[in-house]
Formats: structure tokens, sequence, C-alpha cells
């Protein structure tokens, strides 16, 4: 059956990617962006499966027009895509208050508002996927990406939460974790770098490098990407997160193998706080999917 996508940051990377796999496959699509004529080509090419929302993700106005669009054009929405977003790596010392809102207000605050805004009618129809795309991100730290890392570690949990909220009337929802791919991300991320003071060099400077090393090396085939996502949005079941891309694996297994370890050191402190009698039965009680 044929479903209507929604899919922020549909004009360029990653969300054109998915905006054409889809279409090419008889689904229909609102693209948005910032300025969405960056993407009238998909019009021109599939006039009867596309429309435009001019959205800034950061204004729940917005993204409540954009779900209307949806729904006036197409009379349901299927898919909600949450793709946009940005890195702009610096100390956060060095970090203007400006820059960091900005990433967190983007990466994060951004899903939410598209979230807010698409899940009444997909409650009304007892179907939908929401596809958020976080990043390996999302469960490790960086340094120079502290505004960065902490939106996609938000995500996340958001993702998480919601989806155990949602699935009961049929929504499902996933964190989707990807890895390096051929898109301008991580040239833009180290494009307004600062001068680094010369402490931070070792630590956020070595960021950097890999950063421009991996502009154009990256491993991530957006078609293969695209692929994966379509095919998310005919599953019945899906994962609370999945990672995308061996790179992205391998620094999550490595990031987590470090907080297991530290969990087994430390597990004597974190059990030292526990009040004499403690009853941990509750936890059976919550929600494990």
């Amino acid at each position: 059956m044929s479903k209507v996508w929604l899919i922020t940051g549909s004009a360029s990377g990653l969300g054109r990617a998915i905006a054409e796999h889809l279409l090419e496959r008889g689904d229909r699509l609102v693209a948005t962006a910032r300025h969405p004529e960056a993407a009238a080509e998909l019009r021109e090419k599939y006039p009867e499966q596309v429309a435009f929302a001019r959205l800034d993700v950061t204004e729940p106005a917005q993204a409540a027009a954009a779900v209307d669009i949806a729904l006036g054009a197409f009379g349901r929405l299927d898919v909600l895509v949450n793709n946009a977003g940005f890195a702009s790596v610096a100390p956060f010392e060095q970090m203007s208050e400006a820059n960091f809102t900005a990433q967190i207000d983007t990466n994060f605050y951004g899903v939410v508002n598209l979230v807010r805004a698409v899940i009444p009618a997909m409650r009304r129809q007892r179907s939908g996927h929401i596809i958020n795309i976080s990043s390996g991100a999302g469960r490790l730290g960086a340094p120079g990406m502290t505004a960065y890392h902490a939106a996609k570690w938000a995500v996340g949990g958001f993702t998480e939460s919601i989806a155990k909220e949602l699935r009961g009337f049929g929504v499902h929802a996933v964190a989707v974790e990807p890895g390096s791919m051929p898109t301008n991300w991580a040239v833009t991320a180290a494009a307004d770098a600062p001068a680094l003071e010369a402490d931070y060099q070792p630590s956020v400077g070595r960021v950097m490098d890999v950063l421009r090393t991996l502009a154009g090396n990256e491993i991530g085939d957006l078609g293969k990407y695209a692929k994966v996502i379509f095919e998310l949005s005919r599953a019945d079941e899906l994962p609370h997160h999945l990672i995308l891309g061996s790179d992205a694996l391998s620094a999550i297994r490595a990031a987590e193998s470090a907080r297991e370890h530290a969990a087994a050191v430390w597990e004597p402190v974190t059990r030292s706080t526990d009040r004499a009698g403690a009853n941990l039965k509750f936890l059976a009680e919550l929600p494990s999917h």
C-alpha cells in the first residue's frame, strides 16, 4: 500500500536520498526544508506524489503547518522522518551560547516539535512510523561536540520513551543511529571552528583532524541507507535503536564496553548507597518494550 511521508531536511543529503527512493516506489511525500525550492525537481519528476512545506524545525507552528499540508494534500500521514540537523565543532569553553543553543534547538527540539505535531493524526489512524535520525554520537561523547552529542543522546532517550507510549495504538518509533555517509556534514561541522586554545589541541584538535580526513571518505552508502529507512516504514515491529554503518557499530561498542567496565569497577560504590532492606521488585513493573 502506498504511504505518505514527511521528511525534514529533504532537499539534500540523506533526506534527499530517502525522498527519491520512496517516490520511485510510488509513495507520496511532503518535502520540507527551510528553502523547499531546492527540491523543486522532485515535484517536476513526480508531480502527483509531492507536496512542499517550508519548514524551520525549531518553530512549532511551522511543524504543525507541515503536518496540516500532508493531511490536506493526501488525507493521511504514515511516516515521519526527522532528518534535519547539523553539528558545529568547538571546545565548549569557546563555543558561543548562540551556537550551542542552535544545535540543541535543531537537533533535539526540532525532533520534538515534529513528533508533537504528528502524533494526534497517527493516533487517530491507529498506525504510523516515526523514524528519528539520531547518530552514533547518541551513545558516546567526543571532544568539541558537546552540543551535538547532548542533542543526539536526548533524541535516543526521547524516542525510546515515546515508542513505549505509542505502540499500544499502532504507532512505531525508532532512533536510527548512523555512522558516516557522503553528505557535507563533516565539512560544515568543522567549517567555522575557532582558533583553538593550545590546551584543547590534543583533544578537540584531534577531532577536527579526523573530520577533515573523513570528508569525502565516508563509508556509508546513501542509497543503502535510504533502502533501509524505506523498509523500516513497512515493518510491524521496530527496535528502539538501530545502528547503521560499521563505523558507528565499532565506536558504540567501544563506548559501551568502557561503560560496562567502569560500572563493574565502581559497583561496590554504586550499591553502597542503597537503603537497608531496599526492594527492587518495582523495576519488574516497568515496560521493557
